[in-house]
């Protein structure tokens, strides 16, 4: 399915019948080959905006998977990176897929890179990074996830770092692409209403209107900035965003 190298129907539907975890190991190494890895131009495009405000020091993937975005902070970070992942398999053919780019002793002048196995929800880090990217990963967390989710950001986050992720503007009502991912989002509420292992993954509930909102809850200073690569929408709005959440240098004052 998706391509002669991608998963078959009866592959994504045991996917899809297992738990979140399990799943991707099992998708891992066909996943490259399916839309759900993030579009290079997309990556491109986030390269190139962070370029712009760069260098960074040190630079965590967020929800890593085959480490498309490690190669983005590998663009942009000067002394390390590392990619987090709870899936065992996508962390195999990460670690596989950047050996083969830049050989066991890497490449001269590039950021050390490190893949740690870890659930984004309990990040087993100090406070050690500049930036964290994160890309196409939040449908696999619940609304009410978010609050702890980014407490966990922030928490490994130095002073002044940035948490950086894009956002594709949601398709109008009209389109078929809506229609789609409301019957995907539909297909999947009902699937974990009668099968366990839960599986989450919903396209439309990660809301850039409430992720603003739980981002400054979560202390962050949040600007959005449009990637101008893709244009931008009738009414004028950009098609795709960046978010940037900004750790203050300094706590709030005290109420």
């Amino acid at each position: 399915m998706f391509s002669p190298e991608g998963p078959s129907v009866r592959e994504l539907a045991v996917q899809a019948l297992s738990s979140v975890e399990r799943g991707y190991d099992l998708l891992a190494p066909k996943f490259d080959h399916t839309p759900f890895r993030t579009p290079d131009s997309v990556l491109a495009a986030v390269t190139s905006a962070l370029a712009r405000t760069g260098p960074y020091d040190d630079g965590l993937d967020l929800c890593c998977g085959t480490g498309a975005g490690v190669e983005v902070l590998a663009e942009v970070c000067r002394r390390s990176v590392t990619g987090v992942d709870f899936s065992a398999g996508m962390l195999d053919v990460a670690v596989a897929r950047r050996r083969a780019q830049v050989g066991e002793a890497g490449e001269a002048g590039a950021p050390r890179v490190a893949w740690v196995r870890a659930d984004a929800r309990a990040l087993p880090f100090a406070p050690a990074f500049d930036l964290v990217v994160s890309f196409g990963a939040f449908g696999h967390f619940l609304p009410g996830e978010l609050p702890g989710l980014f407490a966990q950001v922030r928490s490994v986050l130095r002073p002044g770092g940035c948490f950086v992720f894009p956002v594709v503007a949601p398709p109008r009502p009209a389109s078929a692409v809506y229609w789609m991912l409301l019957g995907f989002d539909a297909a999947m509420r009902v699937r974990n209403a009668v099968w366990r292992p839960p599986f989450v993954m919903y396209y439309r509930a990660f809301r850039l209107g409430e992720v603003r909102g739980e981002l400054a809850r979560a202390g962050f200073q949040v600007e959005l900035q449009a990637l101008p690569e893709f244009g931008r929408r009738r009414d004028g709005s950009p098609r795709v965003r960046m978010v940037v959440a900004r750790r203050p240098l300094s706590p709030p004052p005290a109420e």
